[in-house]
């Protein structure tokens, strides 16, 4: 089955070039039929992988990321000229997976989108269908915790994090550790796009007063402890 990688790009030179350069890898790409359609073609083409622009016409990029999380977990990379830090931290809060700033190397966009398709779509995070941590229970294959009658839903790379840092429970699991198995190889990745993972992390984890069971070692990375 091909990948449908969905684009939302005014740019028509842009869209054209990421269609040939995408093509070549045999992944389907689709586009919004026009941006005041843009949920409407999403539903149809139920894409593997989502790119968006920030500058759009109509409404910018974070609105449409907000619209397709408040629908679907799939993988969001945000393409943009925009080079303040606020905008990536923007995003990721939103829930984008990463942020790739233009002009970039096709080469470097391919190696990230092969990375987070693999990610979400084979890796098998863990053995077991349920695990407890902390009190709390995280249902493997829905993604969700459970802890006092409540329950909260997380990303792929939320859910990735946590589960490797619980496996390595009261061990330092490294951020360079971290960004070698989220994206296979750290060279494509922005340090600040692991922190902003971490801070979305934290903060759905303290609606369930679990925030503290992920803990910063300075200089070293991160790790997960029984509260």
């Amino acid at each position: 089955m091909n990948m449908n990688i969905f684009i939302i790009e005014d740019d028509s030179l842009l869209l054209e070039a990421l269609n040939e350069g995408l093509s070549q890898w045999s992944y389907e790409v689709s586009s919004p039929s026009n941006f005041s359609n843009v949920m409407e073609d999403f539903a149809v083409h139920q894409p593997h992988l989502v790119m968006i622009d920030i500058q759009l016409p109509k409404f910018d990029g974070f609105h449409w990321c907000r619209e397709i999380r408040a629908v679907s977990e799939v993988p969001i990379i945000f393409l943009s000229s925009r080079d303040h830090p606020m905008d990536m931290v923007m995003a990721m809060n939103f829930g984008a997976d990463d942020y790739v700033q233009k002009p970039f190397h096709m080469d470097v966009l391919l190696a990230k989108v092969q990375a987070i398709l693999r990610r979400t779509y084979t890796y098998e995070e863990v053995s077991s269908d349920v695990i407890e941590w902390n009190q709390a229970i995280i249902d493997v294959k829905a993604g969700r915790i459970y802890k006092d009658g409540q329950s909260i839903e997380l990303t792929k790379n939320e859910f990735f994090i946590l589960s490797v840092l619980v496996k390595s429970n009261n061990k330092i699991v490294s951020r360079h550790e971290l960004m070698q198995m989220l994206w296979d190889d750290d060279q494509f990745i922005n340090d600040n796009t692991l922190t902003a993972n971490v801070t979305r992390l934290r903060q759905k984890l303290s609606s369930l007063n679990l925030a503290n069971g992920i803990v910063t070692k300075k200089g070293l990375g991160y790790m997960s402890v029984t509260l």
